[in-house]
């Protein structure tokens, strides 16, 4: 019997107001690879996720994303001025005690993206 195999897997990201989301992660250095009037492709390297029209705020209020990097700190120098430039929360690196250091930043939406990198052991 042949294995399957599997290839990627994506998120669906809600947005209360879809292009101002698109602006958003397009501002953070995302690509926008293709986009209809309800969904749009993000990547970033090898990361990717799906932006689509759709919210519901308890859905949303919950909803969080990880993004593994290889410097949190150098990202969040990236982040936190256009997560000011749209008026958004976040919270300054920090080493956690799951073994990361991360920051947070939540996006127009709500959605919590946690960016972190891993400490050494």
């Amino acid at each position: 019997m042949t294995q399957a195999t599997a290839i990627e897997i994506k998120a669906f990201v809600p947005a209360r107001d879809f292009a101002l989301s698109r602006r958003f992660y397009s501002a953070l250095g995302f690509q926008e690879c293709w986009a209809s009037d309800d969904l749009a492709y993000f990547t970033y390297g090898t990361c990717s996720f799906l932006l689509q029209r759709f919210y519901v705020a308890e859905h949303a209020d919950n909803f969080m994303m990880h993004l593994l990097v290889d410097n949190a700190d150098a990202w969040w120098q990236q982040v936190e001025p256009i997560a000011a430039e749209f008026g958004l929360r976040t919270v300054p690196p920090q080493d956690q005690p799951w073994g990361m250091r991360d920051f947070v930043v939540i996006d127009p939406t709500g959605v919590l993206w946690r960016i972190g990198q891993n400490l050494p052991a």
